[in-house]
């Protein structure tokens, strides 16, 4: 029964698997927290698309000159300030690249929050499969069990027989307890993940089994992996910054006009007497003392490198996690394997004994052992097909 019910469409474990990691980007938090930070960044794009402050200024002479048209009363003057050309559209540029950076951390996020969901679903499956095979087991014994009571009434099996089948089901019955503890805690851990109740049910397959035939592609770590955008588009926003420094490096111009009223003499005529002055005004603003702005170009130089080193790095870690991966991803697919070769065997071995009864030669220290070896390859082929699937969700977290 249990190599049978290992089969199972692969199809619905996907279609239910998808339904959940939908349901955890939906509602998880640290989700909603990078998407808030995509649009706190993307928001500070209008931030830097404005002119510096326009200046006001007002003064009245204390003291009046006097000009041939007449005493000058007070002097009202507007400043304003504007960057080289294109540095507007510099800052633009910066601010979208890093708002590109923080896009890049939701779907890091996305994908990190998918692999947590899907091996914390195959950690559920195996702990209730684990339960079934338990049950089974428990349930065998008491087949065992009573016919060891018969055996004892004809004289064919002793008292301590008896005693050992009994302490045997004990045993397994408190490993099916502290399993069930243990898919408790796991289920708080998925339900935490997908943010919703922690006692909400997990509706986990029944049965999953390994294919025989893997679908071939090419199993390397995708050029367009989350993780490795991350670092590109933060290489750019460096390069956008460095544009960025070279135009404010650049002269900065400045517009103005004052405005001067003038009181009309009485003492004498004068043409033109007691108008006012209008005087516009241009400026400019030399960054002469540039060490700052060559700094700041040393510093996104080393930026850049400082990146570089980073996804290098990177890139070396995530193909050694994949090769593991895919090791160990053969590793459970042999070990599954072995086990059902073996459990196969056992289950020979149970007829055996089986017939033995039948003719009056059971021994029971032979049943005890033929049921922990099948206990023990059905839950080390459980725990295969975990892994297994386990190291699959890995190897598609690095590929896809």
């Amino acid at each position: 029964m249990i190599i049978l019910g290992l089969f199972f469409s692969a199809n619905g474990l996907s279609q239910q698997l998808e339904t959940y990691i939908q349901e955890a980007e939906q509602n998880n938090p640290e989700i909603s927290a990078f998407e808030l930070r995509y649009e706190l960044a993307s928001e500070k794009v209008n931030e830097v698309n404005t002119l510096p402050d326009t200046e006001f200024s007002a003064g009245y002479f204390v003291s009046e000159p006097e000009t041939r048209t007449g005493a000058q009363k007070a002097r009202f003057s507007v400043r304003q300030m504007i960057p080289w050309f294109g540095t507007i559209t510099a800052r633009e540029n910066y601010a979208a690249s890093m708002a590109d950076a923080e896009y890049i951390e939701i779907a890091v996020a996305k994908r990190k929050l998918a692999l947590s969901v899907a091996q914390s679903y195959y950690r559920l499956y195996s702990l209730q499969e684990r339960q079934e095979v338990l049950l089974e087991n428990i349930e065998l014994l008491e087949v065992y069990h009573e016919l060891a009571i018969n055996s004892l009434e004809v004289g064919s099996a002793s008292a301590v027989d008896v005693l050992r089948l009994q302490m045997r089901q004990n045993e397994l019955a408190q490993q099916k307890q502290t399993l069930e503890q243990e898919f408790d805690a796991e289920r708080v851990n998925f339900n935490n993940l997908l943010n919703r109740r922690e006692d909400m049910n997990v509706m986990v397959v029944d049965s999953m089994a390994i294919p025989q035939e893997e679908v071939l592609r090419d199993l390397s770590i995708a050029e367009v992996h989350p993780e490795l955008l991350k670092f590109d588009r933060l290489y750019e926003s460096v390069a956008e910054a460095e544009l960025l420094n070279q135009k404010e490096a650049l002269p900065k111009l400045g517009f103005g006009i004052d405005y001067i009223p003038v009181a009309e003499r009485t003492d004498m005529i004068v043409d033109e007497s007691g108008k006012d002055i209008l005087m516009p005004m241009v400026s400019v603003s030399i960054p002469i003392f540039n060490n700052k702005y060559k700094s700041v170009s040393r510093q996104n130089e080393i930026k850049q490198q400082e990146i570089a080193a980073q996804r290098a790095e990177r890139v070396n870690k995530l193909e050694t996690l994949l090769a593991m991966a895919l090791n160990n991803r053969a590793s459970a697919k042999i070990t599954a394997n072995t086990f059902l070769r073996n459990i196969e065997q056992a289950k020979d071995a149970e007829e055996i004994l089986v017939r033995s009864y039948e003719t009056g030669t059971i021994d029971f220290n032979d049943v005890l052992d033929v049921q922990e070896l099948q206990l023990k390859f059905q839950t080390g082929l459980i725990e295969a097909v975990k892994n297994y699937y386990q190291q699959t969700a890995l190897v598609n977290y690095l590929t896809n």
